[in-house]
């Protein structure tokens, strides 16, 4: 959700064939890896932070120690320039998942809003080394998501589109027939966050004020494509904004308009059934991210994370409510679900926890993030 000050709130034809006949294999072996051998073999323990500086958009690199505390190592640019929402102050891209990590491949995704481009990353420990700056098939993008060999990106402004990729080594390749545009209000911030599901069988994309859905891409499964319309379930009111999926596979959807936190299952025809909306009882709830079986929800203009325990039945159990600094945004888990890192933007400072057995939060340190007021982007080793 935009948080106001009044609320404190080419390579070419024959690569790009080739890679995309390449695709569906390659996704089949790589499809979203839990937590194994190779994927905790390095950067296992870092923590990447996107400033979206407007002047030059970074990439801060932290180590993470046992204890969850974070040293910087690192400040790498993007080459592209970071983007401002007008009206904007604790969340200048107005969106979740500007920054992605493939950890299996080692490679690191961010968006740079002000410059319509993506940057990729070989990720070495907390050494980033910038392989690529490419355009984003949009204007202002905000989200970034990769499954296997595909990448895809939101873009929010000119009415909303999608643009998908091939990822060939280190390197992307634009597909053109991957392109979707959203039809949304050409004047308005329309993309909350772009996602694969964990299954990388569809795309989901929320839109806020401008669209308050919830838009879903089946993709074809031997080329990777998304469907010519998306599956739309609107949510009038809503404003559905970021959103995680639980270890079954349900969608939990942090509802602006609403305060409130939705759950859906998504059919095999990229239909969603709702399964109940429980409130957080703060204000600007707009971000949400699970560790282990615990879901927390970001609530810019509270300055609080709200935590449940997710049941067997897919049930929520509230735990209560956690305080930040000021403008409270993206967050990120380890992905051993021992720490969340949550990114507050009014003075650009990330807050870490650590997480307890029954889902508690205990403060563990804050870092302040060079450039980074207003900064979202956050992901973790």
């Amino acid at each position: 959700m935009t948080i106001t000050k009044a609320r404190v709130i080419g390579t070419g034809a024959a690569l790009a064939a080739a890679a995309l006949f390449a695709a569906p294999a390659a996704v089949a072996a790589d499809a979203h890896h839990a937590p194994g051998a190779r994927a905790q073999l390095r950067g296992s323990s870092s923590v990447f932070v996107q400033s979206d500086n407007t002047a030059a958009n970074t990439v801060v690199a932290y180590a993470r120690a046992a204890d969850g505390t974070l040293a910087q190592k690192g400040v790498y640019s993007t080459g592209g320039k970071g983007g401002m929402l007008a009206g904007t102050v604790a969340d200048h891209l107005a969106s979740q998942g500007s920054l992605a990590y493939d950890r299996h491949h080692q490679l690191l995704y961010a968006v740079n809003a002000g410059s319509d481009t993506v940057t990729v990353f070989a990720v070495h420990g907390t050494h980033l080394r910038r392989v690529q700056e490419i355009s984003s098939g949009g204007s202002f993008p905000v989200s970034v998501t990769f499954h296997g060999d595909r990448v895809y990106v939101a873009n929010t402004l000119g009415g909303g589109s999608v643009q998908g990729f091939v990822r060939t080594g280190e390197r992307l390749v634009k597909v053109p027939s991957w392109h979707r545009d959203l039809g949304l209000d050409k004047a308005a911030s329309a993309v909350g966050q772009i996602s694969f599901t964990p299954d990388g069988s569809k795309l989901v994309v929320t839109t806020k004020a401008s669209g308050q859905s919830i838009d879903v891409f089946p993709l074809d499964g031997a080329h990777g494509g998304p469907s010519a319309r998306p599956v739309v379930t609107s949510t009038p009111g809503a404003v559905p904004f970021g959103f995680a999926f639980d270890s079954a596979g349900r969608i939990r959807v942090t509802e602006a308009g609403t305060n409130s936190v939705g759950t859906f299952t998504v059919g095999r025809d990229g239909g969603l059934t709702a399964k109940g909306t429980v409130p957080t009882g703060q204000t600007a709830t707009c971000w949400a991210v699970t560790a282990g079986d615990h879901l927390y929800v970001s609530n810019a203009g509270s300055g609080t994370l709200s935590g449940y325990r997710v049941g067997t039945q897919g049930q929520l159990t509230a735990l209560g409510n956690t305080a930040t600094d000021a403008g409270t945004v993206d967050a990120a888990a380890s992905s051993d679900g021992r720490y969340l890192y949550v990114q507050t933007g009014v003075k650009g400072v990330v807050d870490g926890f650590r997480v307890g057995a029954n889902g508690s939060l205990t403060a563990v340190g804050s870092v302040v993030v060079p450039g980074a007021v207003g900064g979202e982007g956050i992901v973790a080793g």
